[in-house]
């Protein structure tokens, strides 16, 4: 099964972070059952690796520095190199399918060929993994904005690959791409419970990489952390 978009993937203002190609599963035993399972008033099966509590994020969110968003000059979707081979003939990508999905099966080039993916963004159950793409929690192109300009490539490939924090979850094509590279100010999801679990992880993030937010960011955030039990 070929899936969408496999790593020859368009900027992010246009086309954002697909789950392409030859995509499916591999490595990680019942995706991102990580540190925290109250997710608000989120689903309870969406729970990303390194996922701080809603206490913890608002903390963190009081710690980031605001500032104007930087230009665009440079940059490069090929400068933050994704989608690195995580052995087993998988890479990246296809870790995070197997990682995310339910009753994943893979072929011998780690391709997933059945399984089914819960979209956090839009609430939906995904039934092929055509249908999914990986979303860079913080886009790439948003991180080169706040920060990530001046990082060294190693630096960038590892945000970009990051596979213990909460940057990369399998969500409904659909969703990623109407997303592109907006902050949260700019774009929220659909499901309005998905909001605290997004915003624990986009908060997290930037604290984790030194990323800063703008106002308006900052602003949206704080409203996303309220929508959470606790």
């Amino acid at each position: 099964m070929a899936l969408s978009g496999c790593g020859k993937q368009a900027d992010e203002r246009s086309s954002p972070d697909r789950a392409a190609s030859s995509a499916p599963a591999t490595g990680g035993k019942g995706g991102g059952k990580g540190t925290d399972k109250s997710n608000g008033k989120g689903s309870g099966k969406d729970v990303l690796p390194g996922l701080p509590s809603a206490e913890q994020a608002r903390k963190m969110l009081g710690k980031l520095t605001v500032a104007k968003s930087r230009p665009m000059t440079g940059y490069s979707r090929n400068a933050f190199p994704h989608w690195a081979q995580q052995g087993d003939r998988c890479d990246t990508r296809e870790t995070v399918l197997e990682r995310d999905g339910q009753g994943v099966k893979r072929d011998d080039q780690c391709r997933a060929v059945s399984g089914t993916w819960h979209s956090l963004y839009d609430d939906k159950t995904l039934t092929s993994a055509s249908q999914a793409d990986i979303d860079h929690m913080v886009p790439l192109a948003n991180a080169w904005r706040s920060g990530a300009d001046s990082w060294t490539t190693e630096k960038r490939k590892q945000f970009a690959n990051d596979l213990t924090h909460p940057q990369l979850l399998a969500a409904s094509a659909a969703s990623n791409r109407s997303k592109g590279d907006q902050g949260p100010d700019q774009w929220q999801p659909p499901a309005k419970s998905a909001w605290c679990v997004y915003g624990r992880a986009w908060t997290s993030v930037k604290d984790t990489y030194g990323l800063t937010v703008t106002d308006e960011e900052k602003k949206m955030l704080g409203t996303m952390l309220g929508t959470c039990n606790s």
